[in-house]
């Protein structure tokens, strides 16, 4: 059995997405089928539309998200129809290196669906990320589901799919923010929005938001940050300097991606202090360091892939604390639109008047 159902499709590098006929399959041995009922709109689909992480257009976009098992296939026994889940791009393997080490976090060989959905001319999808979540139904490996508590708003939670996970485990996870300590966080999106918010729930004494747009900085200021930077006006390693004593931050967490940004968090942080890169770069971009610099400095030079989180143990944990109120995940959810609008929320998104448009279904 199939389902015909409305998914937003990239075709081509650069074009306007559109909303067309998805063909679903049932799913099969360790898929399950989800009904999805928001979905937000991350850079990533931006990056996907824009050619920009390969090109095996055409591409089902959307992969922060949350929804409800459908069905499941043979041999899935960690979730069940009607459970609500959190949807992951890294589903672990339990059998790689990086899991036998009791690393799963790290894993090397996540899975996605072995079925391919398809548009109506038989043409296979490419889902961003292995999800495909811009879409009234998706197919996954039933590893990329997480069931969490059914009364959390699946707009806000479903941000842990992605942007909100990886700005929260940056902090959390690679950074490894403790009681009193002093961060720095560079651009702040959504992504490094939730790296402070990660840092104020870790118990940092201090929180320098750094970024160009004073609107950002407002919103920095009321998700947690205690100073903030506009590094158009003012040198942020100085003024992070000054703000830490003269020495630096204990932890500085790049939400950019870019080399300049990069060089000011490595200076920016205090002697054998530690720099996370969770923005993503481009391809192209290189990066040049004193070696001396990064001997005598010390310290820690950390890549946050997706804040190294392992689903099974952020994604219940992170909903618990919102539904007490100690994680406002409803600030991220700027707006609800339809699946229709993903294209205007790209707009938007590139004009900065958003931390999150979220598609609900």
């Amino acid at each position: 059995m199939t389902h015909q159902v409305r998914g937003v499709v990239a075709r081509g590098k650069g074009a306007p997405v559109s909303l067309e006929t998805i063909i679903v399959p049932d799913p099969g041995p360790g898929e399950a089928l989800v009904k999805v009922e928001a979905c937000g709109v991350c850079h990533t689909d931006l990056h996907y539309r824009e050619g920009g992480i390969n090109d095996d257009f055409p591409f089902l976009l959307g992969h922060e998200a949350a929804g409800v098992v459908e069905s499941v296939g043979e041999g899935v026994t960690d979730v069940a129809p009607g459970d609500f889940v959190i949807l992951n791009w890294r589903a672990v393997c339990g059998q790689c290196r990086a899991c036998l080490r009791g690393r799963p976090w790290y894993c090397f060989n996540t899975h996605n669906a072995k079925q391919k959905m398809t548009l109506e001319d038989g043409t296979e999808l490419s889902p961003a990320l292995g999800i495909g979540a811009f879409a009234e139904k998706t197919l996954v490996a039933a590893g990329q589901c997480t069931k969490v508590d059914r009364s959390a708003s699946a707009a806000a939670v479903g941000l842990l799919g992605c942007g909100v996970m990886a700005g929260i485990g940056a902090a959390i996870n690679t950074g490894n923010v403790g009681r009193g300590d002093s961060v720095a966080v560079i651009g702040c999106g959504g992504v490094g929005d939730a790296a402070i918010m990660g840092s104020n729930l870790a118990g940092a004494a201090k929180i320098i938001a750094v970024d160009l747009d004073d609107r950002k900085l407002e919103t920095a200021r009321r998700l947690g940050a205690t100073h903030t930077v506009n590094s158009k006006e003012t040198d942020p390693v100085e003024a992070i300097r000054e703000l830490t004593g003269g020495h630096g931050a204990d932890v500085v967490i790049e939400a950019v991606g870019r080399p300049e940004t990069y060089k000011q968090a490595f200076y920016a942080r205090d002697l054998a202090g530690t720099v996370v890169l969770v923005g993503v770069p481009t391809p192209e971009m290189k990066l040049e360091l004193p070696l001396l610099d990064v001997f005598g400095r010390g310290g820690a030079l950390k890549s946050s892939w997706y804040g190294d989180c392992l689903p099974s143990r952020d994604f219940p944990m992170l909903v618990d604390l919102y539904l007490q109120g100690r994680l406002n995940l409803d600030a991220f959810v700027t707006e609800t639109i339809a699946l229709d609008e993903v294209e205007k929320a790209f707009e938007r998104m590139h004009g900065g008047d958003v931390l999150r448009s979220v598609v609900v279904l």
